[in-house]
């Protein structure tokens, strides 16, 4: 223990990383030319200056370059009290000196890169040094789980902020984006602009999974929530297919890593359920073992296949949505993520700041927290939500929008809104007496509606709302493309 105390304590005592003669040299270069402020404002704060002096001086010319106005040692020193001395100078002699030693503009934006990527450093040094005096002394309310996941934030916070990209783009290049994202459409399959759901009516009324969209999957319970998530999931994994770019890195051209946060079955329950999918062995008989040497082995086989996709399962309940995003920030930086399915909203927890907050505001929280997520991972969230019971007391059990539960929020951050609704769940439950007139006309209705499930769209911010009908194997749970009359191929007598 001493010799650890002993080891920090030298770790403590270190200058921390800077270099002042690269903050002295952009700093005298922006006040002899005011247009190279431009080429490091983008990503150069006041609070990357290492020397309070220097960060003085560049806020202050900050402003009033951005006002218009020109910033020279003449118009600063007015914004400085008179007898302002740095070190044995006043604080005039210190910026004409600043003028005189600069000599070109040529290196000014790689110095602001290198004095940002400093200020990166010290703040990493901050964080450790927060992360050691946290564990050596920690409240009693701070457990060493909400440590790691608070160290976790501020590592991936620091690491978004050490991008230097964004800004404006020439209409040129905008151009050239758009044609390189058709061009991946055109090579994906489906020909989709966002990733493939698998069920191809689906996908045609939404162009796919777009990313950074936070797209709300909501239905009653019985009506096949998880269920669709889980095929939606597993057919986007197993379509996974990747190339290799020209600088070493790997970019997914097809399908893609799927994260998902099952918060009310165990992964056992979700892999059964998918088992089943895929082998089209009744899940009840995988359960109770009712099988026999041919079937097990087809499990087996099915199996095998399935074990190699990229389909990672959080089982942990009671997540609060901190707690979710830092798990999600880390499968991004540990095995990459494309699309992150979370079931379901209402299990969720805020993050618990205010005692008095309601259900409502805590959802509201949930829910932006869910939007940002996804434009921060830039992947697409599906996150399945339950229905309020005031879809039952209508004689049209369609879902709307303001079925939704602490509807307002959900609906308002949601890119996509859509509803799962099986009109055979309601009908079986309505059975007449058997050889009655009701009965036979009970009966042809059931007919009519066997299998058939519909996907509802109720706002969707890039494309039509409406409906799309699918088909549902219910002993399987497995959602497939309806097959319908007129898509069936010529029939020859």
């Amino acid at each position: 223990m001493e010799a650890t105390a002993r080891k920090i304590e030298t770790g403590l005592m270190r200058n921390a990383p800077h270099n002042a003669e690269q903050e002295r040299h952009l700093l005298g270069v922006i006040l002899v030319n005011n247009e190279t402020f431009y080429r490091v404002s983008d990503f150069l704060e006041s609070s990357h200056f290492f020397i309070d002096i220097h960060r003085q001086i560049y806020e202050t010319a900050a402003k009033l370059i951005r006002a218009g106005k020109t910033a020279s040692p003449i118009t600063l020193k007015t914004f400085f009290p008179g007898d302002a001395m740095v070190g044995d100078i006043t604080m005039t002699q210190y910026l004409l000196r600043l003028v005189a030693d600069a000599t070109t503009v040529i290196n000014s934006e790689d110095y602001g890169h290198a004095i940002a990527d400093l200020a990166i450093r010290r703040n990493l040094i901050r964080i450790g040094e927060d992360m050691v005096n946290i564990a050596y002394d920690a409240p009693v309310e701070m457990t060493p789980e909400a440590q790691i996941e608070d160290a976790e934030r501020r590592l991936f916070e620091l690491g978004e902020q050490g991008r230097y990209d964004g800004g404006f783009f020439t209409f040129s290049e905008a151009l050239r984006n758009a044609i390189d994202m058709a061009a991946a459409a055109y090579q994906r399959d489906g020909h989709l602009s966002g990733i493939a759901t698998g069920l191809r009516d689906l996908d045609r009324k939404m162009g796919g999974l777009q990313r950074s969209d936070l797209i709300v999957l909501a239905g009653r319970p019985g009506m096949g929530k998880t269920s669709l998530a889980t095929n939606i999931a597993y057919h986007i994994a197993r379509a996974h297919r990747v190339k290799e770019e020209d600088d070493g890195s790997v970019s997914t051209v097809d399908g893609g890593i799927v994260g998902f946060f099952s918060l009310e079955m165990s992964s056992e329950q979700l892999a059964t359920r998918i088992l089943s999918e895929q082998s089209r062995v009744s899940s009840a008989d995988i359960r109770r073992g009712d099988i026999d040497e041919n079937i097990f082995a087809k499990l087996v086989t099915t199996s095998q296949e399935m074990s190699q996709i990229p389909l990672h399962i959080d089982e942990t309940g009671g997540l609060s949505i901190s707690q979710l995003a830092s798990r999600a920030r880390r499968l991004k930086r540990q095995r990459g993520l494309d699309v992150l399915i979370v079931d379901y909203i209402q299990l969720l927890q805020g993050s618990g700041k205010r005692s008095s907050d309601s259900r409502v505001q805590e959802v509201t929280e949930i829910t932006t927290s869910l939007k940002a997520l996804a434009k921060e991972l830039n992947v697409p969230i599906l996150a399945l939500s339950q229905l309020s019971r005031q879809v039952e007391s209508r004689d049209d059990k369609r879902p709307q929008l303001s079925d939704l539960r602490e509807s307002g929020s959900i609906e308002q951050d949601a890119d996509v809104v859509m509803f799962v609704y099986r009109e055979e769940y309601y009908l079986a439950n309505k059975e007449p007496a058997p050889n009655t007139p009701e009965f036979f006309e009970w009966q042809e209705k059931m007919s009519k509606i066997d299998g058939l499930a519909e996907v509802i769209i109720g706002k969707q911010r890039h494309g039509p709302t409406g409906t799309v009908e699918l088909q549902f194997e219910g002993e399987y749970t497995r959602f497939s493309d309806l097959v319908r009359d007129d898509r069936l191929p010529d029939r020859y007598e």
